[in-house]
C-alpha cells in the first residue's frame, strides 16, 4: 500500500468520490518542516470538485518545530495517479517520511 498526507481537500469526502469512486481510509499524522500557504485554483474542474477557490499549499521551511497536520490515507498506484491528476501544475509529488515514522506522498509547492 501506498502512503498520500493530504492536508487539505483531498480529505473531502466529495473530492475523494470524484478523484477515487471511494472514501479513503486512513490516519491522522503530521508533516515537520513545512508550513502552509495557499494558491489560486483556476483549473475548472478541481474548481468543481473542491468548491474552493483557493487551495493550501505545502511549503518547505526547514524548521522542525514547524508542523502541518493532516490525513495519511492509503492508497493504491492507480489512485496515486489520479491524486497527481488532481492536483494542479502548482504541486508537484514528493516521497518523505512523517512523525509517525512511515513513508509516503505529499503534494509541496513546485
Amino acid at each position: 500500500m501506498i502512503y498520500l498526507f493530504s492536508y487539505g481537500t483531498l480529505q473531502k469526502e466529495q473530492v475523494q468520490l470524484e478523484t477515487f469512486g471511494r472514501l479513503l481510509e486512513g490516519e491522522k499524522d503530521i508533516l515537520t518542516g513545512y508550513i502552509l500557504e495557499t494558491v489560486e485554483i483556476t483549473d475548472p474542474e478541481v474548481l468543481r470538485k473542491s468548491g474552493e477557490k483557493y487551495h493550501p499549499i505545502l511549503v518547505f521551511s526547514g524548521n522542525s518545530t514547524d508542523e502541518v497536520e493532516g490525513m495519511l490515507f492509503e492508497v493504491t498506484q492507480e489512485e496515486i495517479l489520479q491524486a497527481d491528476d488532481y492536483e494542479v501544475d502548482d504541486y508537484k509529488r514528493i516521497e518523505t517520511v512523517f512523525k509517525s515514522g512511515k513513508t509516503g506522498f505529499i503534494y509541496v509547492g513546485k
